[in-house]
């Protein structure tokens, strides 16, 4: 498809309002055509508003109707991968083929979403019947199923800018939902986003819906993202980045007139604890694969596991010797642009000025773009004097911790705030540690992954990509899973209600043949 660099607000293609930009090619640092728009205020109130007229007609729409819509979304998706991922190869000094393989599984998402909304086990129908003979007072009908919110803005992420922006997780969660969706796109891969955003735009025309249920914008600055956050009909936000960005808009969000949720994802270390047992065995085989992991996507990934902890004893020279090779071994990469290029020597320089001494470190850069890969270590006693260790650092570094036994394990363990995943490798010999441990883990994170690494992650119906603060800011939802759905939907009880003014899963005769909660009993009857 021809670039044209317009914003997209429901049916229509909007030239700039606030000035234009263009892509950069973080590799070359040379700048790509086209131009593409930016606006402010006015576009937002436009594209909110029509988010809203569209919103009872949409949320309304039947399973089926918008299973197909998801579907029809995943097909386009698919069918523009080769183009979106060349765009994407020049907006991020990454591999095509990577990107190829992301839309194929960020189309996946969305049929997996369509199959949830077929089978209409999030609006968990739920009824009560009328108990007119009830004594000492009858009981009167009620009906319960859970409702979209309203319209929902999703912030477009820099790491994965497919699966975690335009046409993303967020955006196919809350479409799903019945919520229309207004996206901000990332200004690092506008290209991408366009082709995105356009097959999103497509899908809703071919489907015969309000053109309104989508809608794609750019702004410079902060301009936009906080007219989106203050505008009064949007009921929902979601956010993929930093702490301190998304507190921002979290804090922001809590200050309006009507405070609305914001979804963030925002840091996290992803501890991986290698009990003594396990050390012994396959230290060398933990340390290499660990590292491996971590320096997928040029470490720019929030599932990396940035901190590795093992007490000093058998097998843990193996396992330092073991990492420290494949540090060294790993090439230079360009990492997404410059601002996080420069954060990642920033953070890595705060390691060092912590305390943490470098053991390994790969390739020299080629490119003022290129993060090279860096080992270091402390002791435990370090990592528990000096929070700014246990801070991510969002880029191709790891950190081995040295300690000193099992009880130093459990206090180190005690010290981490929330976590969006923790790993255990543990032995039969180590259960007993591990029994210990698993309390403290399940308090500071969303999932504990035994014998394995913190990445990839399993898109599925038991996926939790969230966990306690300032991993996220609402632990009791994932933004990962089949389960982030339930972001965007709240509940409505029907009491007393005539049948015929139900909604279709709350009838009496169960047109839909949905499972339901019936006096207590799970039924499809």
């Amino acid at each position: 498809m021809t670039l044209t660099g317009d914003l997209l607000i429901g049916a229509s293609r909007v030239p700039a309002t606030a000035g234009t930009m263009k892509a950069l090619n973080p590799a070359t640092g040379e700048l790509i055509e086209p131009e593409f728009a930016l606006g402010g205020a006015s576009e937002v109130d436009r594209a909110v508003r029509l988010a809203d007229e569209a919103f009872d007609s949409y949320s309304h729409t039947g399973l089926v109707e918008r299973a197909a819509f998801l579907d029809l979304v995943a097909d386009k998706l698919e069918a523009v991968k080769e183009e979106l991922a060349a765009r994407l190869a020049l907006e991020t000094g990454l591999p095509a083929a990577q990107f190829e393989g992301e839309a194929t599984r960020t189309a996946g998402v969305f049929r997996k979403f369509a199959t949830v909304v077929r089978q209409g086990r999030f609006l968990q129908a739920t009824i009560d019947p009328a108990q007119p003979e009830r004594q000492p007072a009858p009981r009167v009908d009620h009906r319960l199923q859970k409702v979209a919110l309203g319209p929902v803005v999703v912030f477009g992420a820099s790491n994965f800018p497919i699966s975690y922006s335009v046409a993303g997780g967020d955006t196919a969660s809350a479409l799903a939902a019945g919520c229309p969706v207004i996206v901000k796109a990332h200004n690092a891969h506008p290209g991408a986003s366009e082709i995105e955003g356009r097959v999103i735009q497509e899908a809703v025309a071919e489907a015969g819906l309000h053109e309104g249920v989508f809608s794609l914008l750019r702004g410079p600055g902060n301009e936009i993202g906080e007219a989106l956050v203050d505008h009064p009909l949007v009921r929902a936000v979601t956010f993929t980045g930093s702490e301190v960005g998304g507190m921002a808009l979290y804090r922001r969000a809590q200050k309006r007139p009507d405070p609305i949720p914001v979804f963030t994802e925002m840091t996290s270390v992803n501890p991986t604890f290698v009990l003594p047992a396990a050390l012994a065995a396959r230290g060398a085989e933990i340390g290499a694969g660990l590292v491996q992991r971590a320096m997928y996507n040029v470490g720019q990934a929030c599932l990396k596991p940035a901190v590795l902890l093992a007490v000093d004893g058998p097998g843990f020279g193996e396992l330092r010797d073991a990492a420290a090779a494949e540090i060294e071994k790993a090439a230079a990469r360009t990492m997404l642009t410059p601002g996080i290029r420069d954060a990642y020597t920033r953070n890595a320089q705060r390691l060092e000025s912590g305390g943490a001494s470098r053991i390994a470190a790969g390739q020299e850069p080629a490119g003022a773009g290129d993060g090279q890969s860096l080992l270091y270590e402390v002791s435990g006693e370090q990592l528990l004097a000096e929070p700014a260790l246990r801070e991510e650092v969002f880029g191709p570094a790891v950190l081995l911790v040295r300690l000193t036994g099992p009880d130093q394990l459990i206090e180190v363990a005690r010290a981490f705030r929330g976590q969006l995943s923790a790993t255990l490798h543990a032995e039969a010999a180590d259960r007993a540690t591990a029994g210990q441990l698993l309390p403290i883990l399940e308090r500071r994170t969303g999932r504990i992954v035994f014998n394995a690494f913190s990445i990839p992650q399993e898109v599925s119906y038991a996926s939790t990509h969230g966990g306690p603060f300032p991993a996220t800011s609402d632990s009791r939802f994932t933004s990962v899973g089949m389960g982030a759905i339930e972001r965007f939907v709240r509940p409505v009880t029907y009491q007393n209600f005539p049948d015929e003014l139900l909604p279709e899963p709350l009838r009496e005769a169960n047109p839909l043949h949905l499972w339901r909660v019936v006096d207590g009993e799970l039924t499809q009857h």
